[in-house]
């Protein structure tokens, strides 16, 4: 038994969070787990901490009280925050990217700045911060046009207008209704791009990078990409039709420009850089850009990672990243998420999953993420996306059918999912 095993805290409180602190609990040099604040299934791995996720100060605090030897900070609003340039302040180990690197993601004007300055990808686009400068800029511009909240909303502040009408009221709300509040204060308009949609991962120390299998997450609500955005309803990995040509070129075309460029501008990124990218007629192009790892894509890739964790996370804060090798399984994965009923807007809370202790193949993992425990020790609802129910199979049609037969077995007044996770990509892959 190895000695000195790693106390370490992730911070988060979703399925994503839930996946890490999984995987972590699979090295033999990770002993206790904390989370902050956690879920209903991270305290099944470790121990969870009243603390909010943006409460840096409390979160500092606790981390030299418990002689924490690591910190993930995993979600967006910390890292905007500064978390990581704080935590280094103190000398404190941390995983993730500075404030000013982690601008690529709560920045969408800073993010589309940054790639037009130094050619990359993407598409063309208008920063405004002014209503009648922005309802001015559309009767001279082709329909449909994309519409972005430039701070973080949530993976909810993207609008595809299709007439001059509906794009007046979404600047009207956004610049004059305030209804994303600061992070509405900027919007960013632009071209509207057509092709499949892909993530696409990297882990890094700001010098060298490790891709990740590429994977798709189905942001809409409704079957068929139908209805509003989400923070993502299910993710599949790898993509079949993304060969090894394409991988490539996004690497050389995407991936190494934009770290050089973060590194040129003295924003050196270190931790997971996701830029979300789109497969035009034109080639990959870049959609947005997130500081931290996906979710509900991280779940699925948690099933496929065959190295070490802990080993990749600490290389990666050590900056030798180029010293290790990562593994991926060679099988498929997919995560389809199991929601609240009325999800992304209005939606109850409390209600009593059942089904989750009950589930018994071993090709499936279920990822908890809008979930507690109640005063009678029930599990039950406690956010908009509940769960994610994840399954490795030889091939995607296996790992979704197997995840579909688990769905079958859950249950949770009003849960709501889509049935139609991954079924363009394998329509696609038969053509």
């Amino acid at each position: 038994m190895q000695e000195n095993k790693q106390k370490i805290l992730i911070i988060g409180s979703g399925g994503r969070e839930h996946s890490i602190g999984w995987k972590l609990k699979q090295s033999e040099k990770v002993g206790e787990l904390f989370f902050a604040p956690g879920n209903g299934g991270t305290l099944e791995l470790g121990i969870n901490v009243d603390i909010k996720a943006t409460d840096i100060k409390g979160l500092i605090d606790f981390v030299k009280k418990e002689k924490i030897d690591m910190t993930l900070a995993i979600p967006d609003d910390p890292l905007a925050l500064g978390i990581v340039d704080e935590f280094k302040k103190e000398n404190l180990k941390i995983f993730g990217p500075s404030k000013n690197a982690s601008q690529i993601e709560s920045s969408k004007a800073f993010s589309k700045n940054f790639m037009s300055r130094h050619n990359l990808p993407t598409a063309k686009f208008e920063v405004f911060s002014n209503y009648d400068k922005a309802k001015e800029y559309f009767k001279n511009h082709s329909l449909p046009v994309v519409i972005k909240v430039s701070g973080l909303a949530l993976g909810k502040g993207v609008f595809i207008c299709e007439s001059l009408s509906e794009a007046d009221t979404i600047l009207e709300n956004i610049l004059l209704k305030k209804s994303f509040g600061e992070a509405g204060s900027e919007v960013v308009i632009e071209e509207f791009l057509t092709g499949p949609e892909i993530s696409t991962h990297v882990f890094t120390d700001g010098k060298s990078y490790s891709i990740f299998p590429v994977s798709q997450d189905h942001k809409k609500v409704g079957e068929d990409d139908t209805g509003n955005n989400t923070g993502g309803m299910g993710t599949i990995a790898p993509i079949p039709f993304v060969e090894s040509g394409l991988i490539k070129s996004i690497k050389e075309s995407i991936i190494k420009p934009t770290l050089e460029s973060m590194r040129e501008d003295g924003n050196t990124f270190s931790g997971v850089l996701y830029p979300g990218l789109m497969l035009t007629p034109d080639g990959p192009k870049i959609l947005e850009y997130n500081a931290r790892f996906g979710d509900p894509e991280t779940q699925t890739y948690m099933r496929l990672l065959d190295t070490d964790l802990y080993d990749i996370v600490n290389a990666c804060v050590e900056g030798n990243l180029d010293q290790i090798k990562i593994n991926w399984k060679d099988m498929s994965a997919c995560t389809v998420v199991l929601a609240s009923g009325g999800y992304p807007e209005n939606y109850e809370k409390g209600k009593i999953i059942s089904g989750v202790k009950e589930m018994n193949d071993d090709s499936i993992v279920i990822f908890q993420a809008g979930t507690k425990y109640d005063s009678d020790h029930n599990l039950v609802t406690n956010g908009g996306r509940i769960l994610g129910v994840s399954a490795v199979g030889a091939n995607l049609e296996e790992a979704l059918a197997r995840a579909y037969k688990a769905i079958e077995k859950i249950s949770f007044e009003g849960m709501y999912f889509r049935k139609d996770i991954g079924k363009k990509t394998l329509e696609r892959n038969k053509l």
